[in-house]
C-alpha cells in the first residue's frame, strides 16, 4: 500500500508527500493521495528525517536501572555478564521489542547494536518496523571455545540473519580489542570482507582501556586496527572517545565512522568527552548512539542530542562549536555513509518523522535549534520507516504487550 502525508511542513512550506513501496515517490504542494492510499494528516506538523542510533545493546533494557551508580568494570564483571548469562532467545526479543518501541517512539529509524541471540533481535526489529543492523558479541580470550568458538559464533550470526528482509542487515561484532584476540580479528577482517558486512566494535571507550593496552603493546589501537584491515569504510568504532590527533587522521583516511555515546560514558565516568573538533577537524565521519539502556539509561537519542552538543561547547570554551544543525545532521545519521541516514527528497528511503511543532518547548523560533536545545522524543507525533508507519499519532501497536512481558521477565532475571 502506498502511503501519502498532506499538509506537512518542509522547512517553512506547506508540501505532501507520497511514498511508494520503502521509497519517496512524489513530494510538493500538488501531490495528491490515489484510491487506496493510507493517508495520514500532518496538520502543519513538521516533516524531519529519523534519527539514526547508531551504538546500541537494545534487549538491556532487561537490565534498565540494574546495578547503577559502580565502576565499569565492577558493573559488567559481577552484576552484567553474569546476568547476561542467564538470557534465553525470548528474554532477548522481549527486550528488544521494548526497546525498538522506545526508539520509535522518540524518532529513532534505525539502530545498530551488538548483543546476544541476534536471530531474536533481528526478529523483534523486524516485529516493530524499524531498521536495524545486527550482530552477536564476539569473545576468544578468556572464553573456554577460543578461536574455534568465535568463528563458530561468528558464522551462526550471519547464517541466523541472511533473509530477513529489507530492514534488517547482518554484522559481525567483535566486542573489542582486548576481548578478541589478533588472529581473530583479523579472520573477522577477512569475513567482513568476503560476506560484505560492516564491522562494529567497541574502541578506545576508556583511559583504562587504552592504558593496559599500550602497557603490554608497541603499537597504538588504531594502527593496530588498520594493520589487520579492520579500519575502513564499514568499520563502526563504538565511542573512540580516548584517541589522539593522529589516530583521528586515519580513521578519517580510511573511511570509518565513529559513534559516540556522550550519556553513556557520562553516567559510567569512563574516559573523556569525545574530542568533537579535533575527529571533525580531520573529517571523521561520525555519529550518536545511546550506548544500552542499562548504561544510558534511555534510548531518547534528541535527549542525548542535547547533552552531546553542549559538552563539545563546554569542554572546547567556545559555544560556536558544533552548531545545532550539525548535530542534528550526525544524529540523524547524515555524517556517515555507513550509518545511511537519509534527506527528505524524492528517491530516498521513506524513513521520516512528523514533528508537532505546536508544543511549547517548541514554540516560538528556529526548528532545527529547538529540535536540539529544547525537545526530546515527546515531540515526535509520528514515525514512518520504509514508507510504513510505525507510530500514528503517539500509538504503537504491541507496546502494551512489550511492557508486561519485559516487566516479568526482568523480574525473574533480576530474583537470580
Amino acid at each position: 500500500m502506498a502511503l501519502t502525508v498532506i499538509n506537512a511542513s518542509l522547512d517553512g512550506k506547506r508540501i505532501n508527500l507520497r511514498a511508494e513501496g520503502a521509497t519517496i515517490q512524489a513530494l510538493g504542494p500538488d501531490v495528491a493521495a490515489q484510491p487506496g492510499d493510507d493517508v495520514i494528516d500532518a496538520a502543519g506538523r513538521a516533516i524531519v528525517p529519523g534519527l539514526v542510533n547508531g551504538h546500541t545493546h537494545a534487549a538491556m533494557t532487561l537490565f534498565r536501572s540494574y546495578a547503577s551508580d559502580l565502576q565499569l568494570q565492577e558493573w559488567l564483571e559481577h552484576y552484567i555478564w553474569p546476568a547476561e548469562a542467564r538470557l534465553a532467545a525470548e528474554d532477548v526479543y522481549w527486550g528488544t521489542r521494548l526497546a525498538a518501541i522506545e526508539m520509535v517512539r522518540n524518532g529513532t529509524t534505525r539502530f545498530f547494536d551488538m548483543y546476544w541471540h541476534p536471530e531474536a533481535v533481528a526478529r523483534a526489529a523486524a516485529d516493530t518496523g524499524i531498521r536495524a543492523t545486527v550482530g552477536a558479541p564476539l569473545f576468544d580470550k578468556g572464553a573456554v571455545a577460543g578461536i574455534a568458538g568465535l568463528k563458530e559464533a561468528a558464522l551462526e550470526s550471519l547464517a541466523a540473519l541472511a533473509g530477513r528482509g529489507p530492514l534488517i542487515t547482518a554484522s559481525l561484532t567483535p566486542h573489542s580489542i582486548y576481548m578478541v584476540s589478533e588472529p581473530s580479528l583479523a579472520w573477522v577482517a577477512e569475513q567482513a570482507r568476503a560476506h560484505d558486512v560492516p564491522v562494529h566494535l567497541h574502541f578506545c571507550e576508556t583511559i583504562r582501556e587504552v592504558d593496559e593496552w599500550m602497557a603490554t603493546h608497541d603499537e597504538r589501537p588504531t594502527p593496530y586496527l588498520d594493520r589487520l584491515g579492520l579500519l575502513g569504510p564499514t568499520t563502526l568504532l563504538a565511542h573512540g572517545c580516548v584517541m589522539e590527533p593522529d589516530d583521528y587522521a586515519l580513521v578519517a583516511e580510511r573511511g570509518a565512522t565513529i559513534v559516540t555515546n556522550p550519556v553513556s560514558n557520562l553516567k559510567l565516568a569512563s574516559g573523556r568527552i569525545f574530542p568533537y573538533a579535533e575527529a571533525a577537524r580531520h573529517g571523521v565521519h561520525l555519529g550518536l548512539g545511546t550506548d544500552g539502556p542499562s548504561s544510558n539509561n534511555s534510548l531518547d537519542l534528541f535527549a542525548d542530542l542535547k547533552v552531546f552538543a553542549l559538552i563539545q561547547k563546554h569542554a572546547a570554551y567556545d559555544p560556536t562549536v558544533l552548531p545545532a544543525a550539525e548535530a542534528l545532521a550526525i544524529a540523524q545519521g547524515r555524517r556517515s555513509p555507513l550509518l545511511g541516514g537519509t534527506p527528505i527528497e524524492v528517491g530516498q528511503p521513506a524513513d521520516f518523522l512528523l514533528i508537532d511543532t505546536d508544543l511549547p518547548n517548541l514554540t516560538p523560533g528556529d526548528l532545527t535549534s529547538n529540535l536540539v536545545y529544547s525537545s526530546n522524543g515527546s515531540v515526535v507525533d509520528s514515525t514512518v520507516v520504509a514508507g510504513t508507519p510505525v507510530m500514528r499519532h503517539r500509538h504503537i501497536e504491541g507496546a502494551e504487550e512489550a511492557l508486561a512481558e519485559v516487566r516479568a521477565r526482568a523480574e525473574r532475571l533480576w530474583a537470580r
